[in-house]
């Protein structure tokens, strides 16, 4: 439902409908690239005004692994810039840091304590993250994903927009809230479903275009930052894998090409056929030079807008105070009355 018409359906009816909540959290690690981008936040963007969004900048989430403290700082701050220069507006979202609402460390407690550890050791990403270091890497590491399931259920979300990567932790927020309403035969937490878009754009890595876009990829000629200049823009497609047949066409056999055609493809909105007949007859020097343009002009108005907040400090510390101030009374209300059911206090 567009803006209009949630207008003139409030008129009719004399209260305004209630509009589902979503939540999204990201740890403040790494640069934004251009796959978070095309792949995720354009889409909460486009869609930010059917909802009711809340925006967390999970830096608890971010100290399950190593990381400098002043990075840490900074990168949050980054972020918190990066996600209202896309387009985040405050009329429909709030932007917050977790740690800078206390109740998320103490839903996790509880919650820790209600969740079997069957169900943990299932949990894929542990696995990963952690490699060959089982018996060194954290606690915190190892549970994060009852961090994250209080995350969810703090705020009541109805929607949660995640990657497939994603799935396997949403459902086990669903078996935690679960498991908690049935023990306590009340719906203390609401059910929250996994936001998978079927049109979200599945950027590839520039280097190894088989693989996803990743920012944990060791290689930084393996993705577009979102901050990335102009330069370094063409510098990293002039380099982006291809082949030898300097035929410009999307075919699945060959992954090169039909990655960089397919960022093409989610930046302009033009349909395969119609790119295929723009450089037919062109070679691999005319596309990368136009798709290096489009970049270009597509991330320079972020990357103004994010420079005019990352130079205001005051102004961005004020509007992410503004959020969590905003968000937790909702979270001291889930805290209290998950602490009356359980009986602590």
């Amino acid at each position: 439902m567009n803006a209009k018409a949630t207008e003139q359906l409030a008129a009719g009816t004399g209260k305004p409908p209630v509009k589902k909540r979503t939540f999204s959290g990201v740890q403040p690690t790494g640069n934004i690239h251009l796959g978070n981008y095309l792949g995720a936040i354009r889409n909460w963007v486009v869609g930010q005004a059917q909802y009711e969004n809340i925006f967390c900048i999970v830096d608890l989430h971010a100290i399950t692994l190593p990381i400098d403290a002043r990075e840490l700082h900074e990168n949050t701050r980054k972020l918190a810039a990066l996600y209202l220069a896309v387009g985040l507006d405050l009329e429909h979202c709030k932007l917050f840091v977790q740690s800078h609402v206390q109740e998320h460390a103490e839903l996790t407690w509880i919650l820790n304590c209600f969740t079997p550890m069957g169900w943990l050791n299932r949990m894929t990403q542990f696995k990963t993250k952690a490699a060959d270091d089982l018996d060194s890497v954290s606690n915190g590491l190892y549970s994060y994903p009852v961090l994250m399931a209080s995350d969810i259920l703090l705020y009541h979300a109805h929607y949660v927009p995640v990657g497939d990567d994603q799935r396997q932790h949403v459902e086990l927020t669903r078996d935690i809230a679960q498991r908690f309403n049935s023990l306590y035969k009340q719906p203390v937490f609401t059910l929250p479903q996994a936001q998978i878009r079927d049109v979200a754009a599945r950027i590839m890595s520039l280097s190894e275009p088989t693989k996803k876009m990743s920012k944990s990829d060791p290689d930084p000629q393996s993705r577009i930052n979102l901050l990335d200049d102009p330069k370094v823009i063409k510098k990293k497609i002039g380099r982006a894998q291809t082949d030898s047949e300097r035929l410009v066409k999307f075919d699945p056999q060959r992954p090169g090409i039909t990655s960089l055609l397919s960022i093409y493809q989610a930046i302009t909105g033009k349909e395969q056929a119609v790119i295929e007949a723009e450089f037919e007859g062109k070679g691999y020097g005319d596309f990368k030079a136009a798709l290096t343009e489009q970049l270009v002009a597509t991330l320079e108005p972020i990357q103004k807008r994010y420079y005019e907040y990352i130079n205001d400090m005051a102004e961005l510390e004020n509007i992410l105070k503004q959020g969590a101030d905003a968000v937790r009374p909702i979270a001291q209300e889930t805290v209290c009355n998950v602490k009356t059911v359980v009986g602590l206090g």
